[in-house]
């Protein structure tokens, strides 16, 4: 046996660390991709990993708020861009009126009903007393909102409403909801509560052209704010959250909504503590504001023609009303100042010779409505509201309740003709050679548009096809959404246009098929620079050229059967359409228009392969071609409150075939030179 003599001794340590006979491996800092893992978990960072990540951000942003905080300074009051006055000019370029300065008179706390501070605070931000200004829920939820290109709207607290009102711009950005959150947070540490909600209640739109609680307690309720009611600060609680959706004086549509927020305001002060049951229970009849009225300034056809031109700038630029009220803008219209006085002085002498309310009971609650279009650019150079702005605030000129008769029939011929359809109580000839002219079928359409009979075009309409019919109606100039339901009874006229669009539809039978689409504004500039939205696109050829020119040939002869053929030559024949005596007895319209004269000039795109070269007796081509309107009018009868037109049986007396040779009066006298 061997024993430990010559054997080498090893001791070993208690602890053995570093191990011995191990290669020692130097840890990194950060441990990525982790070693002694193999395949994705090689890639999957740890726990302590996921939390110095978390960590490590959660630094980095308070660092960067920190920084953000300290170099943002709470801005000066802005002044309101509605101190400058919004001005709007005649397409000459001259003034027509100013709007503004901001209408708004601030008021301290003590000088508003409580209830009116009840009633906000209940709807936009219960919290508002408790909280720190800001909402980062709603914040959020608005960045996101911009981000994905959705609605901007709400998750603000008062105190961010009231820093947007007073110190930033109304801009939709990033930047800007990130300025507010900062501005908001100092705001809410160096203001009173009582101030900010002072502050807030004198810069908040409530529409009516009334910027803060004061003006708007006398623009719905003709008070001051101090005498407001529950019920009635309710309804202005309401009317914040917009006024062109909440105003119940606007709409039916609306007046529902302002109706169902203002229940909800009421309830919410139940539930949030402001209003004991035995309170709310007083309050069940809805507190109907005071009728829409205009300002001196917008009497007469003014306040139309602000009503119209700021429609297609809302719907060309994406301002709002509150926008707009703000003023400071230059909005030069394409209205005619001659035109228009004209126009408005032809309705005046018309139903002053031929409608008497007092003698006659048919005659009570009569309406006009009318509008000029340039045919060879969409331009509205005219239009008749009503007998004034200040009295009576619906637009007669701009209603989709009227419906058109027989002055929609002319768009039954037109698809007819454009697409072939000419016959209709016989099949088409079949031996006739391709491109001839209109056979018994087309020529019935015409003698029954001339005639004033109906029932050839209840068969074209079946023959065409009821949806081909509106399609083509809209491409010339309608509206879709004032199409009437597509029954046996649509190519009679059950829908119901506007006076401008029926106009501007007009305008592709007196333009060669064209159609331009019809615009009030040319351009509009703010601190002196243009604002975009007010490109127009070309005219589109919805019409081939000779279908507009035998449109054109029937709606002349309606026309000289209509008003009477004139003494000498025109110089500009008329094309004109009317509601007959049968047309459901609810309107009568005419529309005037120049007669375009077309000619084969060559080959092009026509149905038959041919050009057109279209020109205007007494009128040079290039010279002047086309300025010369189209001009729809329409009489109804409207009572407030009733559910449905009015009958037209009576109206102007027994020989005025149930009104419907009142508008063609109207438009001789306006064709008169003033």
């Amino acid at each position: 046996m061997m024993g430990t003599k010559g054997r080498r001794r090893v001791r070993r340590r208690f602890l053995d660390y570093p191990r011995q006979g191990r290669r020692r491996v130097r840890r990194r800092f950060l441990d990525y991709p982790r070693q002694g893992r193999q395949g994705p978990r090689r890639w999957l960072p740890s726990w302590r990993q996921w939390l110095g990540v978390l960590a490590l951000g959660i630094l980095s942003l308070a660092g960067t708020f920190a920084v953000v905080y300290t170099k943002i300074d709470i801005p000066g009051e802005n002044t309101l861009a509605g101190q400058e006055a919004t001005v709007y000019y005649w397409a000459d370029g001259s003034p027509m009126v100013s709007v503004g300065a901001v209408n708004r008179q601030n008021v301290s706390l003590d000088k508003v009903a409580d209830s009116v501070e009840n009633s906000v605070i209940a709807a936009e931000n219960a919290t508002f007393y408790s909280d720190s200004g800001v909402s980062l829920k709603g914040i959020g939820r608005a960045l996101v909102s911009m981000v994905s290109g959705g609605d901007t709207q709400g998750g603000s607290t008062i105190t961010q409403q009231f820093v947007k009102n007073t110190y930033l711009s109304q801009d939709q950005t990033v930047t800007r909801k990130v300025r507010e959150f900062i501005i908001s947070l100092k705001v809410s540490n160096q203001k009173s509560k009582q101030d900010i909600l002072r502050g807030y209640l004198n810069t908040s739109w409530f529409g009516r052209d009334s910027y803060g609680v004061e003006a708007a307690a006398h623009a719905y309720y003709g008070v001051d704010a101090k005498r407001l009611n529950p019920s009635q600060s309710a309804l202005l609680a309401a009317v914040l959250k917009g006024s062109e959706q909440y105003d119940p004086g606007l709409s039916k549509a609306n007046h529902q909504r302002a109706e169902a927020r203002w229940k909800w305001i009421l309830d919410r002060q139940v539930a949030t503590g402001k209003m004991s049951e035995k309170q709310r229970a007083k309050y069940h009849t809805f507190p109907e504001p005071r009728p829409l009225s205009k300002p001196t300034s917008q009497a007469g056809q003014t306040g139309y023609l602000i009503d119209v031109a700021n429609k297609f700038v809302k719907a060309g630029t994406g301002l709002t009303d509150k926008d707009l009220a703000r003023g400071g803008y230059r909005i030069h219209t394409t209205f005619d100042k001659q035109r228009t006085r004209r126009l408005e002085k032809a309705v005046s002498e018309v139903r002053r010779k031929n409608i008497d309310p007092k003698g006659r009971t048919a005659d009570t609650f009569v309406e006009f409505g009318a509008a000029s279009v340039r045919p060879k650019d969409g331009a509205l150079v005219a239009l008749y509201g009503g007998a004034d702005a200040t009295k009576h605030f619906s637009n007669n000129a701009d209603t989709t309740a009227v419906p058109a008769g027989s002055a929609f029939k002319p768009f039954v011929l037109a698809a007819a003709l454009q697409d072939r359809v000419y016959d209709v109580d016989e099949p088409e000839d079949a031996t006739a050679a391709p491109g001839v002219g209109p056979t018994t079928g087309a020529e019935e359409l015409r003698e029954a548009l001339v005639k004033g009979q109906s029932p050839p075009f209840v068969q074209a309409g079946q023959r065409i096809g009821l949806e081909r019919l509106r399609d083509l109606a809209v491409d010339a100039g309608l509206r879709k959404e004032s199409m009437a339901r597509l029954e046996q009874t649509f190519p009679l006229g059950t829908s119901a246009p506007s006076a401008i669009r029926m106009a501007s539809a007009y305008t592709t039978f007196a333009n060669g098929g064209l159609h331009a689409e019809p615009y009030a504004v040319s351009r509009m500039t703010y601190d002196g620079k243009k604002l975009p939205g007010f490109e127009r696109p070309d005219p589109e050829q919805v019409l081939d050229a000779e279908v507009a020119q035998e449109v054109s040939d029937a709606l002349e002869q309606v026309g000289w059967r209509t008003v009477g053929l004139p003494e000498g030559k025109p110089a500009l024949p008329v094309a004109a359409g009317r509601a007959e005596p049968g047309d459901r007895k609810k309107s009568a319209w005419f529309i005037g228009s120049p007669r375009a004269e077309g000619r084969v000039v060559g080959p092009g795109s026509g149905t038959d392969g041919e050009k057109w070269q279209w020109t205007r007796p007494g009128v040079a081509p290039g010279a002047g071609d086309g300025d010369e309107p189209t001009t729809a009018i329409t009489m109804f009868r409207n009572k407030a409150g009733a559910p449905e037109l009015l009958p037209m049986q009576g109206v102007g007396g027994a020989k005025s075939g149930l009104g419907t040779t009142i508008p063609p009066k109207i438009w001789q006298a306006y064709q008169q030179p003033s």
